[in-house]
């Protein structure tokens, strides 16, 4: 009994990496109709309508309150549907088909850069060994991003601008993750909702201006029917699906377990790049690889020493 709860949290887990692996291609699929901004506002505005939904059926009229912790919320929030959305996509749209791979890549490296983060701000200090592991881990996106160019992209070359984007992007999303452990009382479900949708707000409101001050053009009817397939799976699996399926999952396995799966994301995004035509450089392979490596290993330490813990809370992308 006990080895079926847990194959189905691995399977729970499994299903939400290879969602969040398959949304970098499938939004690339979309940014020839659509640009960034617009097609992650829409996005979160489904999905905030359908959290509302879910979180009202389930936990009641009285999980909507904020509780007077509507400020962090919004903070936390615009960290991860306004930040992490709007610069990893537009980062990802300037690169082309490299930025696709590139944001996956970062996407497996948000549990290094979690620990770095503790580091530098609740002087949670690391484990050499783990420090190690960062160091590889970095090393390994440094070598997706530049594509072994070292010289023109260290001197300011065109990659440069989007590589800092995504990252910052990523960053974002960290920065939510960790903050969910200021609303631990609260469900995954309530924390994903209210932060979602303040979060969204401020995306409405970013994307409002840019529009109005003629950075942006509001998308066409017929734009808006060319990426229906891709804005279905954006919010139905790569949003909500994903979002439920790895709480669920993560709850069965454990962080320190259910950790791992990350790296299904970049494994899921190469294999549908190689099947749209991408050519993958040994830097691509080669760096994944090493993040994978790093991830693996600082994994193994955790479990031996039971010391360190890397926060590990999943919300929708």
């Amino acid at each position: 009994m006990k080895s079926n709860i847990i194959l189905k949290g691995a399977l729970l887990c499994l299903i939400a990496s290879m969602a969040w692996g398959a949304m970098f291609p499938v939004a690339e699929s979309a940014f020839a109709f659509i640009d960034p901004f617009y097609f992650s506002v829409i996005r979160y505005v489904l999905v905030s309508i359908i959290l509302f939904v879910l979180l009202w059926v389930k936990e009641g009229k009285k999980a909507l309150r904020l509780e007077g912790r509507g400020l962090p919320l919004w903070f936390f929030g615009t960290m991860a549907f306004t930040v992490y959305n709007l610069l990893v996509f537009t980062g990802q749209n300037q690169l082309g088909a490299s930025g696709v791979i590139l944001a996956s890549v970062m996407e497996a490296l948000m549990p290094m850069i979690s620990v770095l983060l503790l580091w530098i701000f609740n002087q949670n200090r690391p484990k050499p060994i783990t420090v190690g592991c960062m160091g590889i881990a970095l090393v390994g996106c440094f070598l997706v991003a530049t594509k072994g160019d070292f010289q023109s992209f260290l001197l300011g070359g065109n990659a440069l601008f989007p590589v800092l984007l995504i990252f910052a992007g990523v960053l974002g999303w960290v920065i939510y993750t960790i903050g969910g452990d200021q609303f631990s009382h609260w469900s995954p479900l309530r924390y994903s909702t209210l932060s979602c949708l303040l979060g969204t707000a401020t995306s409405v409101i970013v994307v409002f201006f840019l529009t109005l001050f003629g950075f942006l053009d509001v998308p066409s009817i017929s734009a808006l029917g060319a990426i229906a397939p891709e804005m279905s799976f954006m919010v139905v699996i790569a949003g909500v699906i994903a979002l439920l399926s790895w709480n669920a999952g993560i709850k069965i396995l454990q962080p320190i377990n259910g950790i791992l799966f990350i790296n299904f994301v970049p494994v899921t995004t190469f294999a549908i790049s190689l099947m749209q035509g991408y050519e993958m450089t040994m830097y691509d392979i080669v760096g994944t690889l090493f993040i994978m490596l790093a991830l693996i290993s600082n994994n193994l330490y955790q479990r031996r020493t039971a010391k360190i813990k890397v926060p590990v809370k999943a919300h929708a992308h």
